[in-house]
C-alpha cells in the first residue's frame, strides 16, 4: 500500500509540474483518421471493410491572457506526403478562444495514418493550446461511430 501511495505521489506532483510549464511555441503531432479499418478480412487476401471519417480540428487557446498565434497545419496522408496546407496565412487565436479546421469524409488520401503539423507560438511564453480532432461517421437511424484524438508536442527536425 505504501508503494502505491508513493507511486500515486510521484504521478500527482509530475501533472502538476507539466501545467505549470508554460512555452512560447511548438510544434504538436496531431493523428487523424480519415478512414479505419473494422471488421474480418474478406478472403484469403482481400481487406477488412472500411468507415470513411470526417474531423473537426478543434485548436484552443488555453490562456486567460495572451493571445496565440497558429503558424501552420499542415495534413500529411499515411505515407508522409503532404497534401494540405489548411492556413493560407498565419491565425491569432485570442484568449480562450478556439478556431477549427475540417476535414471532410468525403476526403480520402489521408488514410488511417494521416496527420496534421501544428506550429504555434506566441509573444511570451504562456499555456500551450489544446489541440483535438473529433473523428465521426453518424448516418441517421441510430448508427454514431465517434472518438477523439489529441495532439502532442514534438521536437522540430535539425
Amino acid at each position: 500500500m505504501k508503494n502505491y501511495m508513493v507511486a500515486l505521489l510521484l504521478w500527482a506532483l509530475s501533472g502538476a509540474a507539466l501545467a505549470d510549464e508554460l512555452f512560447s511555441g511548438q510544434t504538436l503531432y496531431l493523428p487523424v483518421y480519415s478512414h479505419i479499418w473494422h471488421g474480418d478480412r474478406i478472403g484469403a487476401e482481400g481487406a477488412p471493410l472500411k468507415i470513411q471519417l470526417s474531423a473537426l480540428v478543434s485548436l484552443r487557446n488555453t490562456s486567460l491572457k495572451t493571445p496565440i498565434r497558429i503558424i501552420s497545419a499542415r495534413y500529411y496522408n499515411t505515407e508522409g506526403r503532404l497534401l494540405n496546407e489548411y492556413l493560407i496565412k498565419p491565425a491569432v487565436i485570442k484568449p480562450m478562444g478556439t478556431i477549427e479546421l475540417f476535414v471532410e469524409r468525403k476526403e480520402s488520401e489521408g488514410g488511417s495514418g494521416a496527420n496534421f503539423l501544428i506550429q504555434w507560438d506566441a509573444a511570451v511564453p504562456t499555456n500551450p493550446p489544446m489541440v483535438q480532432a473529433v473523428h465521426a461517421e453518424i448516418r441517421s437511424g441510430n448508427h454514431a461511430l465517434t472518438f477523439i484524438t489529441t495532439g502532442h508536442p514534438i521536437q522540430a527536425d535539425k
